[in-house]
């Protein structure tokens, strides 16, 4: 992709004014574009049908004719144009790893230098420093997220140990072992591997180096954040992004919200009309990343959020955003998954015993639960363990975490035209 000169440093850009970081934002778009519409046929298709040309992209409300573009429609387009949708500007030969996601989707491995130099800058922005040693609690198998972390915080020296989850015992070892200073993960496991430590009789305090932790990826985590910090003295803070795009906007010491990272544009629309919302309104997180390899453009994350409009005290002056405040759609995080009636429709349908079904997510002290109520046919296997089990083992495949309940329900308890997925936790 063209760049017309050399790239002003992250720390010049976290300094701009309003005006300097839009007309820069504005550039880096025009180029993303036209790279784009290049490059990635199905792109350039999207553009000719909304009736914009590359040369009449100034700024981001010259794509507002572009239609959002959906999970849903990543699904559809990856099944008619493998293996990337027409969506990547590069060969699959040419790409060093290739991660699934539910759907399946392909996501390809972003050689763009503009995705790893925003990388290497969160983690620096989460306090992250050359000599930490940090546990990394994120899976490293299909989805990006535990390999994209371990390169970001290797590109800033830091040494990463790549733990993934479970063997909670194992990492307690570990962080005392190797005097693990950082970790990254989910907040309810981290919480899980501080109440091994004590049953082990660590002093988390005394015995361990914990000096930061990322922990997110899960609703509702504010809690464990704040016990962690009160009860045991480490400091917490929290990233956005998701698997297609990666990581996008970060939390500072201030924790007042989330500012979106350099080198990503971010609109909140009103997911009924799919206009700019006012300054103080709430809508749909829309994000188009400034990314070669993958430049996903209006990208719609379905996760509800605000502007935040004060100057943030750290002194960046980089846009900020409320965290996430809900969804639309029918996806749900949980436990740092998507859960989505994509996934659990093909891996029921198998089951002709089953009438209805409805995957119901709640919160037990740290942990995400998920449970399927479950409507049969007859009274025949109701309680049967040879069929719990079997719903277990697919049901878990099918969403890659544990289903921890199946629970059997009278016919009409689940409602006619139901949800298939519901979120009952308390926030």
């Amino acid at each position: 992709m063209k760049k017309k000169g050399a790239l002003p440093s992250i720390s010049i850009l976290k300094k701009m004014t309003k005006d300097e970081r839009q007309k820069y934002l504005n550039q880096r778009l025009r180029e993303t574009v036209a790279f784009a519409y290049e490059k990635a046929p199905t792109i350039r298709a999207r553009l000719e049908k909304a009736g914009i040309k590359p040369s009449v992209v100034h700024s981001i409300h010259d794509l507002e004719r572009l239609p959002v573009l959906r999970k849903d429609d990543l699904v559809d387009l990856y099944k008619t144009k493998p293996p990337f949708g027409g969506l990547s500007t590069m060969p699959l030969k040419d790409i060093e790893r290739v991660y699934v996601s539910p759907g399946p989707i392909y996501d390809p491995y972003h050689k763009s230098k503009d995705f790893w130099r925003r990388h290497a800058q969160l983690m620096k922005d989460l306090g992250f420093r050359k000599g930490d040693i940090v546990i990394n609690a994120w899976s490293y198998h299909l989805v990006p997220a535990g390999l994209m972390i371990d390169e970001a915080l290797r590109k800033i020296g830091v040494t990463v140990v790549p733990m993934g989850t479970g063997n909670t015992e194992l990492q307690v070892q570990v962080m005392k072992q190797l005097k693990v200073s950082g970790f990254f993960g989910a907040a309810s496991f981290f919480m899980n591997i501080v109440s091994k430590a004590e049953e082990m009789g660590y002093d988390i305090r005394r015995d361990l180096n914990l000096r930061l932790a990322c922990i997110g990826g899960e609703m509702g985590g504010g809690p464990i954040r704040k016990t962690v910090e009160e009860k045991y003295g480490i400091i917490t803070t929290d990233v956005y992004g998701t698997a297609d795009v990666g990581l996008m906007a970060y939390e500072c010491k201030q924790k007042t919200g989330l500012h979106i990272a350099e080198e990503v544009i971010v609109e909140i629309i009103d997911p009924e009309n799919g206009k700019p919302v006012a300054p103080d309104g709430i809508g749909e997180l829309v994000i188009t990343p400034i990314d070669e390899s993958y430049p996903l453009l209006r990208f719609g994350t379905g996760d509800l959020v605000g502007w935040i409009n004060k100057p943030c005290l750290c002194g960046s002056t980089s846009l900020s955003i409320t965290r996430i405040l809900g969804r639309i759609g029918d996806a749900v995080r949980t436990r740092g998954m998507f859960i989505h009636p994509r996934q659990l429709e093909p891996a029921l349908a198998k089951f002709t015993e089953i009438s209805k079904y409805q995957a119901v997510v709640t919160r037990e002290g740290y942990r995400d639960k998920l449970t399927l109520k479950v409507e049969l046919k007859t009274k025949k296997e109701a309680g049967s363990a040879k069929l719990t089990e079997q719903i277990t083992i697919t049901v878990t495949e099918a969403v890659r975490i544990k289903l921890d309940e199946v629970k059997y329900v009278a016919k009409g308890t689940i409602p006619e035209g139901h949800k298939l997925i519901v979120d009952e936790r308390v926030y």
